[in-house]
């Protein structure tokens, strides 16, 4: 299950972590968010050691949401360096949420 942060906790987890962070901005209320956990469970098994992925309730740490323009649920944004190289909006497959994370962390 991935690591749940906060609005105090974000710099430290996401941020300044030494590998690229997959967030969901998610909200409890969400059916798309919590069709989409299981699967960032999986994606968080299968990319061990290269890819974090955390998770933050949006309506419960508004601050970060607000700072990262987030308007809609769910929302990803991957971090590499503690910048934000792709923003993901709206459930998606597997599939194509690994296509979306490969093709931004492939080097070009």
């Amino acid at each position: 299950m991935p690591t749940a942060v906060t609005d105090e906790t974000f710099d430290r987890d996401v941020v300044r972590h030494d590998i690229p962070v997959l967030v969901e901005f998610w909200g409890s209320w969400c059916p798309s968010c919590r069709m989409l956990a299981p699967v960032l469970a999986e994606i968080e098994q299968e990319r061990a050691g290269e890819l974090a992925v955390r998770t933050i309730n949006a309506d419960e740490n508004p601050a970060t949401a607000r700072d990262h323009h987030v308007l809609a649920l769910p929302t990803m944004i991957l971090y590499r360096g503690g910048e934000p190289i792709r923003t993901i909006v709206g459930a998606k497959s597997r599939t194509r949420l690994l296509a979306d994370l490969d093709d931004a962390l492939t080097p070009r």
